[in-house]
């Protein structure tokens, strides 16, 4: 398949993007917005706190600017995405973490508004072909922690009803759940992360294990009810990492019904500052191997549209809640050669043709896995 080829598919099929940049704080900087960045680090803001901000000024400009609808709208359509499983939350303060959730779902609910019909916020999979058959889009909103749930077991349903269908267990750290893959150690699930864990297959949720710990990852996949995935994640084998997952953890995902969407962070998926496509291929064409052709997607967990300041901190003076290390590669000099941001997304796919992958495979690995297991984890 020439590129030409390969991009005149990327822009018909059903492209979903099983972990996205956020949608209200990573894509879109505009003028007012990025003098107001200026201002609030001036101002000694953190940059957990700047991001929250900017997703709320970004939706006031949605609602009353069409050239700023159209500038957020041209990169969606560049990037050619249908859907794109979006953060509500990440990581910070326990004890905000339910505040910060609920105002990232305001946040998310208001920019869908905005459009009065070009998006739509996918609660189950027959949303997502709708988007496609109109050629408009869908955001699906996932907890990336479920820290967002605190002790208070009503939330799971709360969150629900609000919106979300793929949750996290765990971020890098420990929360009352479980172990994150950056924690110190790795105790498995507690008693109320298995409650918490079949409430959430109860409800039709889909489980997310990716920044799961190796042990909280075997007791989830052992123990859930429904298909689970690691909606972004890369090979251990290709790539040493606390984020990565082994093949035997890959091949029972799939084993069970799951997914596995391979990221693009760059110093994920190699060891040095610049990754290529080929890289990201490299990982796509082990998962496969491993896990099977009907398992396997993209989760780009990359691809912000800009960058905050050097030097802002990631959150108020304390505890680090984030949880990754100097050895964990991450910062702003890691880059991906051909991939700068999100709306470069067509350049994978015609990449991964290019590394032999014909157009029923290309379907599968861009959108249609991720649409199977959403079909059975969530109706």
């Amino acid at each position: 398949m020439d590129p030409r080829e390969a991009l005149a598919l990327h822009r018909a099929a059903l492209v979903i993007d099983s972990l996205a940049p956020r949608a209200t704080n990573d894509l879109l900087l505009t003028g007012a917005m990025r003098a107001a960045v200026d201002e609030w680090v001036r101002a000694g803001a953190a940059r957990r706190e700047i991001r929250a901000r900017l997703g709320e000024m970004l939706v006031r400009e949605l609602s009353s600017s069409p050239e700023v609808r159209q500038a957020y709208l041209d990169i969606w359509r560049r990037a050619g995405v249908t859907a794109a499983s979006a953060t509500q939350y990440g990581a910070g303060p326990p004890s905000e973490a339910t505040t910060d959730a609920f105002r990232s779902i305001d946040m998310t609910q208001g920019l869908v508004d905005a459009f009065g019909g070009d998006f739509t916020i996918a609660r189950r999979a027959a949303d997502i072909e709708a988007a496609h058959a109109r050629g408009g889009h869908a955001i699906i909103m996932n907890l990336q922690n479920a820290a967002a749930f605190g002790d208070e077991l009503a939330l799971v349903e709360t969150f629900y009803d609000l919106g979300i269908r793929i949750v996290q267990l765990t971020y890098n750290r420990r929360n009352l759940l479980g172990d994150g893959c950056t924690e110190r150690a790795d105790g498995g699930l507690s008693y109320f992360g298995v409650e918490v864990l079949h409430r959430l297959n109860g409800l039709r949720v889909l489980v997310d294990l990716s920044h799961c710990g190796e042990k909280t990852a075997w007791d989830a996949i052992r123990l859930s009810r429904a298909p689970v995935a690691f909606t972004h994640t890369f090979s251990k084998a290709l790539s040493s990492h606390d984020r990565g997952k082994s093949d035997e953890q890959i091949r029972a995902v799939a084993e069970g019904g799951g997914y596995i969407g391979v990221l693009l962070v760059p110093g994920f998926i190699q060891a040095g500052e610049e990754a290529t496509l080929d890289h990201v291929a490299a990982h796509v064409e082990h998962m496969v191997e491993v896990a099977g052709i009907d398992h396997v997607g993209i989760g780009t967990d990359y691809g912000a549209g800009y960058r905050l300041p050097e030097g802002v901190p990631t959150d108020r003076p304390g505890f680090d809640w984030v949880g990754f290390r100097p050895e964990h590669r991450t910062g702003p000099r890691y880059r991906v050669a051909g991939y700068a941001t999100w709306a470069d997304w067509p350049n994978l796919t015609v990449h991964l043709a290019k590394r032999g992958f014909g157009a029923e495979d290309l379907r599968k690995i861009i959108g249609l896995n991720f649409l199977q297991v959403f079909c059975s984890a969530v109706g």
